[in-house]
């Protein structure tokens, strides 16, 4: 029997042209402060409790605006086996990031998602036990 694919975290995203200027109140909503910021292409990125902040030129923002939400998953080998059987297209075939691997794919109902497996350091360090 195949072990289903967990989601370890969902991700609002919220897209802003200034990073600087959008973190301030996401801390004070959060409580917290980004787990996350890095630079990817031309945007930058910081993820702030269960919001990624995805800043930068309007042109650049909008490479990624397909995806409604980014998910962290534990197996994306296993994840994108379930995607294809439920007839889901891949999008963006699987990629190595800054974070770990990653793809994003466009289920049967035409919902386009981002989905990631983080390297073996990011869910040691991000996801409790």
């Amino acid at each position: 029997m195949e072990t289903p694919v967990r989601i370890l975290k969902t991700y609002a995203r919220l897209w802003t042209g200034d990073l600087d200027a959008a973190l301030p109140l996401l801390r004070e909503l959060t409580g917290a402060e980004p787990d996350l910021r890095l630079a990817f292409h031309a945007v930058e990125l910081a993820a702030v409790g269960d919001f990624l902040v995805i800043a930068g030129p309007p042109e650049e923002r909008a490479k990624y605006a397909h995806a409604s939400a980014t998910v962290v998953v534990d197996d994306l080998d296993a994840l994108r086996t379930t995607l294809e059987a439920a007839g889901a297209t891949l999008v963006t075939a699987t990629t190595d990031g800054p974070t770990g691997r990653f793809l994003y794919a466009r289920h049967a109902d035409g919902a386009e998602v981002e989905y990631v497996e983080w390297t073996a350091e990011l869910r040691r360090r991000l996801i409790p036990r």
